[in-house]
């Protein structure tokens, strides 16, 4: 496992960072699942687990290839159609939205490609890694006003997540925290009040060099 330094100090600060984006709500009928793309396929699986429970006749995946994913020789959302069509995903509930590289353009395209489709849509369910869940909704609702926008993500606790990379997954929690509040400043997403202490846990990790992903 890639720890970094100190180490448990940094898993129980990432902790609190984790708690307060993680934002998953109860489901609701819906027109469309929008499959968040990214490197973590539970995503996928979490998609096509919502379209067979019925909560919406249509799955987009969208992602072209974005910080994460840059050197992947296919596109996020063609990545997340091969797992979704193995758990029984058919080809006419699946759309594919293979351009965006980042959270915004998932949105924005998106709501390009349903329009072009004549998809109307008054409600959405977001699905994304847990911890983009919060910042994946406060895009949308800047994005893509007047949709009632639920949130899904697969159901995997922090400690279990942190198995996979630990440092990778602190680094892109401290990145996205503080995108919750620059990418609101400049327009990007809808303002959401932070909690204090996700804030100074955010920043005490990026001193210790969590940072590959902080914006200046």
């Amino acid at each position: 496992m890639k720890f970094g330094p100190p180490w448990p100090e940094a898993r129980e600060l990432g902790r609190l960072v984790w708690d307060y984006l993680v934002y998953v709500t109860p489901m609701a009928p819906s027109e469309v699942i929008v499959a968040m793309g990214c490197h973590d396929m539970r995503v996928a699986v979490q998609a096509a687990r919502l379209w067979h429970e019925g909560w919406a006749p249509l799955v987009v995946a969208t992602g072209g290839n974005g910080k994460v994913t840059s050197e992947w020789a296919e596109t996020e959302a063609k990545a997340f159609a091969h797992v979704m069509r193995d758990h029984g995903v058919p080809d006419e509930a699946l759309l594919l939205e293979e351009t965006a590289t980042n959270t915004g353009e998932n949105i924005t395209a998106t709501r390009r490609l349903l329009t072009e489709r004549g998809v109307q849509v008054s409600r959405g369910i977001l699905v994304a890694k847990p911890y983009m869940t919060r910042r994946s909704l406060a895009t949308a609702l800047r994005q893509w006003p007047g949709v009632e926008w639920l949130t899904s993500a697969p159901e995997v606790a922090y400690d279990a997540y942190l198995d996979d990379d630990p440092r990778q997954v602190l680094e892109l929690m401290v990145g996205d925290l503080q995108r919750m509040v620059v990418y609101a400043e400049r327009g990007f997403q809808a303002p959401m009040d932070v909690d204090e202490a996700a804030w100074a846990a955010h920043e005490r990790l990026a001193r210790l060099g969590y940072d590959r992903y902080v914006i200046s």
